[in-house]
């Protein structure tokens, strides 16, 4: 299959399935340093919520299938708006939606 229609094929499925698009056009070296500094301080390296902080506001530990299995649309506003524990963290204002989206995907990554 030629490359212009394999991508094609691609978007149609996407859209058809109802996925999210998160063909970011975000680097995943930038997401990793967007995790680092704006996520890590409490969710830990890992996502673990291993740290001070993460064990203080009894962050809950992303790598478990419980937390996985939260719609996208549920970690996408979580990034936006912040949780009712840390409202002083939401990046709504700092963050472009694809690199919300990125993030959400770099959580993805952190499945045990």
């Amino acid at each position: 299959m030629k490359p212009v229609r394999l991508a094609a094929a691609l978007v149609a499925a996407s859209v058809l399935l109802g996925a999210t698009a998160v063909v970011a056009q975000t680097d995943p070296k930038k997401t990793e340093r967007t995790w680092k500094a704006k996520c890590a301080s409490c969710h830990g390296a890992t996502g673990k919520a291993d740290t001070d902080k993460g064990q203080e506001l009894k962050v809950p530990d992303m790598t478990t299938p419980a937390f996985q299995a939260k719609k996208d649309d549920e970690l996408k506003k979580a990034i936006s708006d912040g949780v009712e524990k840390a409202k002083d963290h939401a990046f709504k204002s700092e963050l472009t939606p694809e690199q919300i989206d990125a993030l959400v995907a770099y959580i993805r990554g952190l499945k045990k």
